[in-house]
């Protein structure tokens, strides 16, 4: 298939109006735009049927960047919808085929590193406290992510104390002191 047949198919099989087909072709911002808004519909429907074929087309970009993207913001989008860490990994594996596609080897590990860090936040979310090689594994962006976000008193009290980063430290412990625990 050709780019413009994809971004054409991908926008129908969603229903999505209004983008210039051609635009999205010539030019990889306003593909992206697209793409963003596809992976948004997509993430919104209670079905995951379509996920891995939507995936594939999407892995079919010729600059390989603009696919990751697309594909990072819906593990993202996913992560943020799921139930519990068995029920991500189990849609998460599914795509683990069509991420192998990806002909850069850093963008493959950026996009399984993805995977595996929501992997880790939703098990910290189901009660989980990790212990400190645990959080060693896990990028700054996820340490900083639970910063900012975590309820638990004890998984704050870690990061104030081994994050990576100083800020990551500092929202923790700011976090940690306070009596409101409520997501930043």
């Amino acid at each position: 298939m050709t780019l413009r047949a994809d971004v054409a198919e991908l926008l129908a099989a969603v229903g999505i109006i209004g983008v210039d087909v051609d635009d999205a072709v010539a030019d990889e911002h306003v593909r992206w735009s697209a793409y963003r808004r596809i992976v948004s519909v997509i993430a919104s429907s209670p079905s995951r049927d379509r996920d891995r074929a939507i995936v594939a087309t999407i892995l079919r970009d010729p600059v390989e960047m603009v696919a990751k993207s697309a594909v990072v913001a819906l593990v993202d989008e996913i992560a943020m919808r799921t139930a519990g860490p068995a029920e991500f990994w189990e849609w998460a594996s599914g795509l683990l085929p069509e991420i192998d596609g990806l002909e850069g080897e850093g963008h493959r590990e950026f996009v399984r590193r993805r995977i595996r860090d929501w992997l880790f936040h939703l098990s910290v979310q189901d009660g989980h406290v990790p212990t400190t090689a645990e959080l060693a594994e896990v990028t700054d962006w996820m340490q900083r992510t639970l910063a900012e976000g975590s309820r638990s008193p004890a998984v704050l009290a870690l990061l104030a104390e081994s994050g990576r980063r100083k800020k990551t430290r500092n929202v923790a412990a700011n976090r940690a002191r306070s009596r409101d625990l409520r997501p930043r």
